[in-house]
């Protein structure tokens, strides 16, 4: 009897190439509706399903797999004569490889016209009893459930698949089948019912289906919350040497249905450099969150989370010089993030001086060379544009976790002026900001949104000027930024400030003030805000008050 392989996936990338293969290497392809008409419309011979099990699909195609003909040949353990002798008793063939990937529930539940009760039928039950039962065997089964694997397991089958190939694809397996069962339970954890009404976390329906719903994913606080992490690699250590540290990626499914993957830094590609330690991720993840604040190119320089220089250009390499220049001495061994493919002339920038790491979206191949001067700098691709809109975050916390939304600085999407304003964004002072101040006001405000607290910064309309990170007070903050002003050789005269959260007190405006800057934009809220509008009279500045405070701690 021929080897036998078992196809039957939602995505059918690569899937006609893989049925190509495998038939080249004496197997009989054995599949189910989609994947049986693709690989039959690419010309090879497939055995369906009910052939094998005598039985139609039933319900819809509910019930199709679920048979002993199918999952007696990949349960039965090769090494046991009494389990092969019932499989000769019943006229039951082995099945040596199943390849499965599993029903597109989350692209359903990511879509709020998608009724509950479709949202149902997404649930697949067949593919998961496959994919379980080939791994459970997986000395006798190989068991894929991701596109990629395809052509590691073309080139395994001609040789010997070893154990270790082996039980790397069962773990896979499994992981995709617990991602698979996360995905639904978190989805399902925010629907309410009342009678026979079904809410998914906002939105109506009957028991008709009929549903006006919203993705699970915006509303991320239910009762109960599963996670699933998949290592990308380990770390050499965490902070510091005596810390155990690895990289993790969140499992999810492609839009298909398909396998294990992430976004922003979980599908970041390592173009060179020495290996990334645990800060250099925390840096590159606190430099991509400012560079995606902007549309037009932009370059942000971190040092210990916090942005040392941040800039628009007309180019990323005006950008990124600009944002290195707003502090040289801090940028110093610093890390960058661009909003824009490294070409050549931002590569010959920033090899120009000492930096540890930059992520980009791409490298142009031009750039490649000269940024391999720098053997030992880690250059790192990543497409984390995902990460701008919305999501959740977690954080430890000694014995338990923390979750929240991700902070988005929504009412600074657009352009501010006098004329037009977003909602919840007014002028409480007498003086209105200039069009420069505003457009100022715009751009330190999105930059202060990701600043350690407590944070004032001083900017103009393109670049940051003087930034005073973490401090204890409003006033030591300020005082921090002027010093670094001074030591640069920078007047902040004319300049405008941001202050991530409100004024207690008049006096860090007074210092505002003193420092050189002639607008100032800050959440307001204070039981002083008078005594500090006052203040802000006095001097003579514009002040804005967004409404919307913007802690990072």
């Amino acid at each position: 009897m021929p080897s036998r392989a078992l196809l039957s996936v939602s995505d059918k990338t690569g899937i006609v190439h893989l049925g190509r293969g495998l038939a080249a290497r004496g197997f009989e392809l054995v599949s189910t509706g989609g994947t049986a008409r693709a690989l039959a419309e690419g010309g090879l011979a497939v055995t369906g399903v009910p052939a094998l099990t005598g039985f139609p699909e039933m319900m819809d195609g509910r019930v199709k797999t679920l048979h002993p003909a199918l999952h007696g040949g990949i349960l039965a353990r090769r090494d046991r004569p009494d389990d092969l002798a019932a499989l000769d008793r019943h006229g039951i063939g082995l099945v040596d490889i199943v390849v499965v990937n599993l029903y597109p529930f989350v692209k359903a539940a990511s879509d709020p016209a998608t009724p509950f009760d479709a949202l149902v039928e997404e649930i697949d039950v067949g593919g998961p009893s496959l994919v379980r039962a080939a791994a459970k065997n997986f000395r006798g089964v190989l068991v894929v459930v991701d596109p990629a694997d395809y052509p590691r397991l073309l080139a395994a089958l001609d040789e010997t698949p070893s154990l270790a190939f082996r039980f790397e694809l069962m773990r896979k397996a499994l992981a995709h089948t617990a991602a698979y069962d996360t995905a639904i339970s978190s989805a399902l954890a925010t629907v309410k019912i009342e009678g026979d009404r079904f809410d998914r976390g906002g939105g109506e329906s009957d028991g008709s289906g009929t549903a006006k719903a919203v993705p699970y994913e915006a509303v991320p606080c239910s009762d109960t919350v599963e996670i699933s992490l998949v290592k990308i690699r380990d770390l050499r250590y965490g902070e510091n040497p005596h810390q155990k540290a690895a990289w993790y990626v969140g499992h999810r499914f492609s839009s298909a249905g398909g396998g294990a993957g992430g976004c922003g830094l979980g599908e970041a590609t390592i173009l060179q450099g020495k290996e990334l330690s645990y800060t250099n991720l925390l840096d590159l993840d606190a430099a991509a969150r400012i560079a995606l604040e902007f549309a037009e190119p932009a370059a942000v320089v971190v040092k210990h989370t916090n942005p040392c220089g941040a800039a628009t250009g007309d180019s990323a390499a005006e950008a990124y010089v600009r944002a290195r220049d707003a502090d040289s001495f801090a940028a110093f061994g610093g890390v960058v993030a661009l909003n824009r493919p490294i070409d050549v002339a931002t590569a010959e920038a920033i090899v120009s001086t000492f930096i540890e790491a930059v992520i980009a979206p791409s490298v142009d191949i031009a750039a490649r060379d000269i940024l391999a001067r720098k053997t030992k700098l880690r250059v790192v691709t990543a497409d984390v544009a995902p990460f701008k809109g919305g999501g959740v975050e977690l954080r430890s916390v000694l014995g338990a976790t923390l979750l929240q939304e991700r902070d988005v600085v929504a009412e600074a999407e657009r352009s501010w002026s006098g004329a037009s304003l977003p909602e919840g964004l007014r002028v409480v002072t007498k003086r209105q900001p200039t069009d420069d101040e505003w457009a100022a006001l715009r751009f330190a405000w999105r930059v202060c949104a990701h600043v350690k607290s407590n944070s004032v910064i001083f900017t103009d309309a393109r670049r940051t000027l003087a930034i005073g990170a973490g401090q204890m007070s409003r006033v030591d903050a300020v005082n921090v930024a002027v010093m670094k002003a001074q030591g640069a050789g920078r007047s902040l005269a004319g300049s405008v400030a941001a202050s991530d959260a409100f004024f207690p007190f008049r006096d860090g405006l007074d210092a505002i003030a003193r420092a050189g800057a002639r607008a100032v934009v800050q959440p307001g809220g204070s039981v002083r805000d008078a005594e500090v509008i006052a203040a802000a009279d006095e001097h003579g500045l514009a002040m804005v008050s967004t409404g919307r405070r913007h802690f990072r701690h």
